[in-house]
């Protein structure tokens, strides 16, 4: 009797053929093969979501980038008057005439003498001023307005107001002539020894309070903890700028010169409204910008001109890469995560 009570309590235990426990519901739900149409739901919304967020922008930067780009390949074919079917093919001609025209090379040297000098002179004082108003003194407000309009201000005036003071006859001369320095009177603009330092000065009054705002932004990321441990364990002020200051504010720097550098490589507007087209080859300030107008939309040969486009564009945009490749690669490591599965 004991061995039958045995037997049936084993067999109530077992449920049926067929039918399923809420235990065998629960875990088949939970299985992949259970989330796995969920889990395509949301990669489809997610996939929606992305495109209808993201194809507007993509269609201006096709309409507005790509598509010009393009197009200035296709006319760089072409010995073209800007107007009509571009039907006078000259294939890699007028590429040809690019590298071989020494006023090209001058071009270029002169980009790359304005990069390095931006980056020499712009950073070092942005860095200076940024970590003088970094401190609470009084009218630093004022003080980081005044560094940033010239900034905000249109190039065309800045450019009137520096050649209209830079001139030979220019306020300043008048004021090395009134305080008793007449002898270091110069041709500002005019003298090829001395006129590409002017331009690095207005370039460098003009886009220094940009560097100082970048800096300052940066500055206030940094935790305070670090500066109040650094100063209970003794270390000075310059050490404490030296050891955490300089290393994490580092990849602001970085982003700021990469802007710097395509920045001077596509430099035009100064460089035209003071200098002009024809005056800058000889003053030793012309660019790859104000070379493609000269010899492009003023000498009536726009496919010339869109062909020097396109090697500025191929310049700045390997220019950038590598940049990106070796110099923002760690800065970069971080901002894309790879999708979790």
């Amino acid at each position: 009797m004991s061995s039958s009570l045995g037997v049936k309590s084993v067999t109530d235990q077992q449920p049926p053929q067929g039918t399923q426990t809420a235990g065998d519901d629960a875990t088949r739900a939970s299985s992949p093969a259970g989330q796995r149409p969920r889990r395509k739901a949301a990669d489809w919304r997610q996939r929606f979501e992305i495109t209808v967020l993201s194809g507007p922008a993509i269609i201006m930067f096709v309409a507005f980038v790509i598509f010009p780009v393009a197009l200035a390949a296709y006319y760089g074919f072409f010995k073209w008057k800007g107007y009509g079917a571009p039907t006078d093919f000259v294939g890699f001609g007028n590429y040809a005439l690019i590298f071989a025209d020494s006023a090209f090379h001058e071009a270029v040297l002169h980009n790359g003498i304005i990069v390095v000098l931006s980056l020499i002179l712009q950073g070092p004082v942005a860095l200076v001023l940024a970590l003088l108003l970094n401190q609470k003194i009084r009218g630093r407000g004022l003080i980081r307005v005044l560094i940033f309009v010239p900034y905000v201000v249109s190039e065309v005036i800045v450019g009137t107001g520096w050649s209209l003071m830079l001139q030979t006859s220019g306020a300043v001369n008048d004021l090395l002539q009134t305080i008793g320095l007449g002898a270091f009177k110069a041709d500002w603009l005019s003298d090829p020894n001395i006129a590409i330092w002017s331009l690095m000065v207005i370039i460098s009054w003009k886009y220094i309070g940009f560097a100082v705002i970048l800096f300052l932004a940066g500055m206030q990321s940094i935790p305070e903890e670090l500066f109040e441990a650094a100063a209970i364990d003794g270390a000075s002020y310059w050490q404490i700028q030296r050891r955490i200051t300089l290393p994490l504010l580092g990849p602001t720097i970085r982003i700021w010169a990469f802007l710097s550098i395509i920045g001077s490589l596509q430099l035009f507007d100064l460089v035209y409204i003071i200098w002009g087209q024809y005056v800058a080859s000889t003053a030793g300030t012309s660019t790859m910008a104000t070379y493609m107008v000269a010899n492009g939309r003023t000498s009536g040969n726009y496919g010339y001109g869109n062909a020097v486009a396109v090697v500025m564009f191929v310049i700045s945009l390997a220019i950038a890469l590598i940049y990106q490749r070796f110099v923002l690669r760690r800065d970069m490591a971080g901002a894309v995560t790879e999708r979790k599965k």
